[in-house]
């Protein structure tokens, strides 16, 4: 059972999600700050991260940043999502793995989902030897 850690300061989406994602199989652990997504990877160790780009304190886009700029979680796949206009400009100060706009369609989202952990591991959940990211 993959597991996908929910970064998102907005309750309703983030309870809404959660329990979207829990009926398609996977194992969830939501959370509503961006100061709390290091301590949680080391504990619940998410195949995928879901991170909303605007948070409350911490922003996604410093999140992401630090995410990838760690040896032991750069190879996490991480999906932003955000009803932000300009994502272009979002996208040239982080690079995550995916985007989805809010508002957006659950199939897509959890399509986006099983792509990056199709993409990032094997059958058994172990992390794919090779992971070409260019």
């Amino acid at each position: 059972m993959s597991r996908i850690l929910i970064v998102e300061d907005n309750h309703d989406v983030l309870w809404v999600v959660k329990i979207v994602l829990k009926r398609y199989g996977f194992k969830v652990m939501a959370i509503p700050r961006g100061e709390d997504v290091m301590a949680r990877t080391k504990t619940f160790r998410p195949h995928l991260i879901l991170l909303d780009v605007v948070l409350t304190g911490v922003s996604g886009i410093e999140v992401c940043n630090e995410l990838k700029e760690n040896e032991k979680t750069k190879d996490i796949p991480i999906i932003m999502f955000s009803a932000h206009a300009n994502m272009k400009d979002i996208l040239k100060q982080t690079k995550p793995d995916d985007f989805i706009a809010k508002p957006f369609d659950v199939n897509e989202l959890v399509k986006k989902i099983k792509h990056q952990i199709e993409t990032h591991y094997d059958e058994s959940g172990k992390k794919k030897k090779v992971h070409d990211s260019a």
